[in-house]
């Protein structure tokens, strides 16, 4: 930013409507960081209600050479919406209307700033869905999800948000007001530029309006929960499943350490003689639902479980993942801090990584829990440690060097959910080619030519 940056930015509150930019303390605060450990002071904050003010705003701050970070609901857990260089943090929370939800083109528009959860329930009360659900979605709004292209559990069968972004409107850099895509279903009209906005973090473009791609609701669901002696039978059951022609709405998995501060936060004495679990959720028509849940249970009930549960219907179904929506509560209630790595492997590979983990744990004398999304294997490899043991800075950062190093040794990503941001910032070089991150780098200088858009970051 150009000296006297309060003169600028006082200027900007002049040209824009009542309220939409803030240069208060308190606003400044809490838009400073997101749910990782860095923060940074803006130097203001815009709450824009309309496509036209992003635009106004950011043509403002290209010409002014100020920098923008875009955000959301500020649930990312990699500092992605930290602004890292100061000027202008931009909230979409503001911009929270759902347009249209259309039955006949099964499609959904809505502004960027719109909850996913409030979104996928609107949406459910017309017999239709929208599948991508992370953990945070009733915290979470649609225009992050598609800056990070989030998942979550049924991703597996579904996919994740990229797959469902039919059409997006993006502000650039410059100000320029751009339409992707579309509302059909096909379209092979130019460049896939819808793709290369979603999961890019904000460093491209501000998405301020999404058209989704919805499918029909499932009419009915159900769940099988299974505790093992072993991760290693939980990853032998995992294999087992796909071998025998499943596709699972959804295939969770959890660790030891996992299931013990579970037990601990929720009181289930159904964990306490596990040392593995997965949940298995099969989702169609009721028939062929029940039909294959009889065999999978079957199957699970072959690998000696040391406990089994069944669910049927929404509500039952409800009722058991709520044990799966309490494991990062429960690592936290530890008081231990949390470093979530959302680490993939190929499926092949979930047993190697969890024997892996194991030996990391005793090389590095530090707790890791483990669980997540198996069946596409992602999963969460959480460091655990508390910041008074000695020497802690330097053994985490090991084995967080060591973990990333295997993984993509293993044909890996370091990321499969949450982004570089700022916290994966470090091994970028390691998991990108020297030509793959000047490619990014050319792309980045061709929509961005003055890097206002969230600097500081990975690119």
């Amino acid at each position: 930013m150009k000296s006297d940056p309060s003169c600028l930015l006082r200027q900007l509150q002049k040209l824009s409507p009542a309220g939409e930019i803030r240069l208060d303390l308190a606003s400044r605060r809490e838009n400073a960081g997101d749910k990782w450990f860095a923060s940074h002071l803006p130097e203001a904050v815009a709450l824009p209600r309309s496509t036209a003010s992003v635009s106004q705003i950011l043509r403002f701050a290209s010409k002014h050479r100020i920098p923008v970070t875009a955000r959301g609901a500020g649930y990312g857990y990699v500092g992605g919406c930290v602004p890292a260089r100061g000027g202008i943090v931009l909230s979409l929370a503001r911009m929270n209307r759902i347009k249209e939800i259309h039955a006949g083109d099964f499609v959904a528009v809505a502004q960027a700033g719109v909850i996913l959860q409030t979104l996928q329930d609107a949406v459910e009360k017309k017999k239709l869905y929208y599948p991508p659900d992370p953990a945070s979605r009733a915290d979470c709004s649609v225009g992050g999800t598609v800056a990070t292209n989030a998942g979550g559990p049924r991703c597996l069968k579904y996919g994740v948000t990229r797959d469902y972004v039919l059409g997006l409107q993006v502000v650039m850099a410059d100000g320029a007001i751009v339409s992707l895509g579309g509302r059909t279903h096909k379209n092979k009209t130019g460049f896939d530029l819808t793709r290369l906005i979603t999961g890019s973090e904000g460093l491209l473009g501000v998405v301020t309006e999404v058209i989704l791609k919805l499918i029909p609701l499932p009419p009915f669901r159900a769940l099988l929960v299974v505790g093992f002696v072993s991760m290693k039978a939980a990853a032998r059951a995992i294999r087992e499943i796909f071998h025998h022609g499943f596709l699972p709405c959804a295939l969770e998995v959890a660790d030891q350490f996992t299931l013990d501060a579970v037990s601990r936060r929720t009181g289930s004495k159904r964990l306490h003689h596990s040392r593995a679990l997965i949940m298995v959720e099969l989702d169609g028509q009721e028939k062929s639902v029940r039909g294959e849940m009889r065999e999978l249970e079957q199957l699970a009930r072959g690998r000696h479980p040391v406990f089994l549960e069944l669910a049927y219907g929404n509500a039952q179904c409800e009722q058991l993942w709520e044990l799966r929506r309490e494991f990062s509560f429960s690592l936290r209630d530890t008081g231990l801090i949390k470093l979530n790595q959302d680490i993939v492997v190929p499926r092949s590979r979930l047993e190697d990584l969890f024997q892996f983990t194991a030996r990391l744990q005793k090389q590095f004398d530090l707790p890791i829990a483990c669980f997540g999304h198996a069946g596409d294997g992602n999963i969460h490899v959480n460091v655990m440690y508390d910041k008074n043991w000695p020497n802690i800075q330097a053994r985490t950062r090991a084995t967080l060097d060591e973990l990333f190093r295997q993984v993509l040794a293993w044909d890996g990503v370091i990321t499969g959910e949450h982004g570089i941001g700022l916290a994966k910032k470090r091994w970028w070089p390691l998991a990108a080619s020297r030509e793959l991150r000047a490619l990014h780098q050319r792309i980045k200088q061709s929509l961005d030519p003055k890097r206002i858009l969230n600097p500081g970051k990975f690119v």
